[in-house]
């Protein structure tokens, strides 16, 4: 059947087969839908396998494409992407990496055709940028945020999460407990596993950092404005991505989850690639 995109048209084949199945002929039903007695003949018998529905339009997209990529490539982006759960452009920069010739437009194809591109919604509204502090090194600005994980209804457990913004080297660390004393050994913990020294840190207006942790952090300290999470958009991102790539696969008990932030931190800082950084990895930044 000839290809349209009337919206209609799959209801008056419905019709069309009804009026047959009553007793019309196909060709006094052609005659007065405007339509050939064969393709009524064609609806007719499409009917009898779908029932009292309408007849969908089929598809004009070709079933196949002589320069369509191989099966071993196609299984190598969605291997990618069912492990590293990354986007287009990220898989596209790992497969150069790996020498592999492909072009983006093809890696994007092949996740939207297995379901794994993520459409943006049209409904979300440009915000413009906001500058940051001018970083022009490791540990000029240090972001630094806690995501709340609930174990049953009246517990929580705690997980620290600090990114230097320069670099994009980051550490994390589970708690049982939340407060500015916590905040504040989370902190110098941190600066001596990272290496470097904390010049700023920017945090949010949560209770864990409050004036106290401010006052004895020895370190210049900017919180961020009350209603703009963009303003500590470098650690909210990588708080989703330890979450989505991390957290969501452990259960919810502090031995295990610093047991797996290990390991996790460790691929983040030395095989991840970033676009942010150009995709690199932080150690390559260092």
């Amino acid at each position: 059947m000839a290809y349209t995109s009337n919206p209609n048209v799959p209801k008056i084949r419905q019709e069309a087969a009804q009026l047959v199945h009553r007793g019309w002929s196909a060709r006094k039903t052609g005659r007065y839908l405007g339509y050939h007695h064969t393709t009524i003949m064609d609806w007719v018998r499409l009917s009898k396998k779908i029932g009292y529905h309408p007849i969908p339009t089929k598809s004009s997209r070709p079933k196949s494409h002589p320069r369509r990529l191989g099966l071993e490539i196609e299984n190598k982006i969605i291997e990618i992407r069912r492990k590293h759960n990354r986007y287009g452009k990220a898989i596209y920069k790992e497969l150069e990496n790996l020498k592999i010739k492909v072009s983006l437009a093809s890696v994007n194809r092949t996740l939207d055709r297995y379901g794994y591109l993520k459409k943006k919604s049209p409904w979300k509204r440009f915000h413009p940028h906001v500058d940051r502090p001018e970083v022009l090194k490791r540990g000029d600005l240090v972001q630094i945020d806690t995501i709340h994980r609930m174990v049953s209804e009246k517990k929580r457990l705690y997980v620290f999460s600090l990114i230097d913004v320069y670099s994009r080297d980051t550490y994390a660390k589970a708690y049982e407990h939340m407060n500015a004393a916590t905040s504040l050994e989370f902190v110098r913990e941190a600066e001596l596993e990272m290496g470097f020294h904390f010049q700023m840190i920017q945090s949010d207006r949560g209770p864990e950092f409050g004036r106290w942790f401010v006052s004895h952090i020895r370190k210049s300290h900017r919180y961020s404005r009350i209603g703009k999470p963009n303003d500590n958009a470098h650690v909210e991102r990588f708080n989703r991505t330890l979450q989505e790539e991390c957290l969501d696969k452990v259960s919810n008990a502090v031995s295990k989850i610093n047991r797996a932030l290990k390991g996790y931190l460790r691929y983040y800082k030395y095989e991840r690639l970033h676009a942010g950084i150009n995709f690199l990895t932080p150690s390559q930044v260092v």
